[in-house]
């Protein structure tokens, strides 16, 4: 990976949080960019956030509450669907990729 060219990538950064932590940066000798990148290549190299997100809580199955909750949302409204004869309903999948390049066809 080293050698390759840089590619430009824009953040927002809470601005006091920002002007407490660039002084601490340049005491070490790092910019911004420095430690971005280094917190990219350990993602990288160890296929997880390098750090702990200890106020992020997870549910059971590994999701946070947020997402675990719009995809029971929209479970529900899928069983409400198909309790109600509203949803559309396909034989296999054959049909399923049919429905959807024909859907495609139309856009």
């Amino acid at each position: 990976m080293s050698g390759t060219r840089s590619s430009g990538m824009h953040i927002r950064v809470n601005p006091e949080i920002k002007a407490n932590v660039e002084p601490i940066l340049a005491a070490i000798g790092l910019s911004f960019s420095d430690v971005f990148n280094l917190t990219l290549n350990q993602i990288y190299l160890k296929r997880r956030i390098p750090f702990e997100l200890s106020d992020v809580q997870l549910t059971e199955n590994g999701y946070t509450l947020e997402f675990e909750e719009r995809v029971l949302a929209e479970a529900e409204k899928a069983y409400a669907a198909v309790a109600n004869g509203t949803a559309k309903l396909y034989k296999n999948a054959e049909e399923l990729f049919a429905d959807l390049d024909a859907e495609d066809d139309d856009d």
